[in-house]
């Protein structure tokens, strides 16, 4: 009983605890890399059904209606696998590259833009993602000039 009153007691001091969490953040780094494989995964199983579905029952002329759909699901298993790449850069390096974060709210707002409805959209609702692309936009400068810089 003393010995693990003793090692929780060790525990708290400060470089080991550094040690725990730093453990504990890798564990949970790569068991979000295998969920997020298995994530990619599904996304393109779905996407082969989809697109053998219309391919073969969509009537001649009605495919460019689904080509939005498409492109959305082709977007979301690149968005996945960006965020697959900035896991796996942190099990890399043990830091987040904010660069890749923001090259993926690019591509989360180019999809967004892309599989738009425009008959169902409001005014306010396309200029905030305007203005999202170019805060984005400009963050992403600042960082690629910056990491250019070093």
């Amino acid at each position: 009983m003393r010995k693990l009153l003793r090692r929780m007691i060790d525990t708290t001091k400060d470089e080991q605890f550094m040690d725990l969490i730093e453990k504990v953040e890798v564990i949970v780094s790569k068991v979000l890399s295998l969920f997020m494989v298995l994530v990619i995964l599904v996304a393109i199983w779905d996407l082969a059904i989809f697109l053998l579905r219309e391919l073969f029952t969509a009537p001649y002329g009605k495919f460019n209606s689904i080509l939005f759909k498409v492109f959305g699901l082709f977007l979301n298993i690149l968005i996945a696998l960006e965020i697959l790449e900035n896991i796996t850069a942190y099990l890399r390096k043990h830091v987040v590259q904010v660069e890749l974060v923001i090259v993926t709210s690019l591509i989360a707002v180019a999809r967004k833009i892309i599989i738009l409805d425009l008959e169902k959209v409001s005014g306010i609702d396309i200029i905030g993602l305007g203005i999202a692309v170019l805060a984005l936009s400009i963050s992403y400068l600042i960082i690629r000039f910056s990491n250019s810089r070093n």
